[in-house]
């Protein structure tokens, strides 16, 4: 069963990764959905993966779900979740990447 989070927490982590970790979700779309996305945005997540909107080449407006890498059950786990897909992003990337999520 797919693990659910409060709107309280959903919005308080959706502002961090919209706030301060903006380059980090340009790095996790571009790896896993859309090397050409701009203008990305976090707007969801639950405990199997995270949403994110962007617009692609022809400035369109996508949204895409992204698996998390590991178990997502708490809170906590959402941040081990991120930085684990930002890790396998840059990765994929071949170590671009843009701000250091930290761990």
């Amino acid at each position: 069963m797919t693990q659910h989070f409060d709107n309280d927490v959903i919005s308080a982590i959706l502002a961090h990764m919209n706030g301060d970790h903006v380059a980090d979700n340009h790095t996790i779309v571009h790896a896993f959905a859309d090397p050409a996305a701009s203008d990305v945005t976090m707007v969801g997540f639950d405990g199997d993966g995270g949403d994110w909107e962007y617009s692609d080449a022809a400035g369109a407006t996508v949204r895409t779900r992204i698996p998390w890498p590991t178990e997502v059950l708490e809170r906590k786990d959402v941040r081990r979740a991120v930085v684990e897909l930002h890790r396998g992003a840059v990765q994929r990337l071949g170590g671009e990447r843009g701000d250091r999520i930290s761990t």
